[in-house]
């Protein structure tokens, strides 16, 4: 398509509508409005691309450290981050990020206050963080197999896995 949109890493904004010129319900040629909708004429079809929604949570231990881990898989994969990931539908954010925390690092938090909420239009995401009290201590699992508390001034931003991981980490601890 000649309006391609680029995303991170130069990749399609939206593969799934990028080569679409048909209807997927009644298969006559459809209005495509690349990256964001399709519609027919035909038979009333629409569908619209949002971005998808993502909560996390920053980790802090009782002594102010903050938790992250080493990320398992791609994109990022050995890179650190905070645990994070799609709300399902049929939650919120707050529930999103507290079962994501839960998945990644087998740790129960207490949310805190809402660090920021962060996108790009180049990407397919919006990151909901919010700051977490963790209630225990943290352990690895295949997406964090290593999981490491710091002191907000040894932070290793520059081997953080995703520019909204430094952004956020950057608004909570005020550097």
């Amino acid at each position: 398509m000649s309006d391609h949109v680029p995303g991170a890493h130069g990749a399609s904004i939206n593969p799934a509508l990028e080569d679409v010129r048909f209807c997927p319900r009644c298969g006559r040629e459809a209005e495509v409005r690349f990256p964001r909708s399709i519609s027919c004429g035909h038979c009333g079809y629409g569908a619209y691309y949002n971005p998808k929604p993502v909560a996390c949570t920053i980790p802090r231990t009782a002594s102010g450290d903050v938790v992250l881990l080493r990320r398992g898989f791609a994109p990022g994969k050995g890179l650190w981050t905070f645990p994070g990931g799609f709300v399902d539908l049929g939650e919120s954010t707050e529930q999103a990020a507290l079962r994501e925390t839960d998945e990644e690092l087998q740790l129960a938090v207490e949310l805190g206050r809402l660090v920021g909420v962060y996108s790009r239009p180049d990407d397919r995401v919006v990151l909901v963080v919010y700051e977490a009290l963790a209630l225990g201590e943290p352990r690895t699992t295949p997406e964090a197999p290593e999981v490491r508390a710091f002191h907000p001034d040894d932070v290793p931003y520059e081997e953080l896995a995703f520019w909204s991981t430094e952004a956020a980490l950057r608004d909570l601890l005020g550097s």
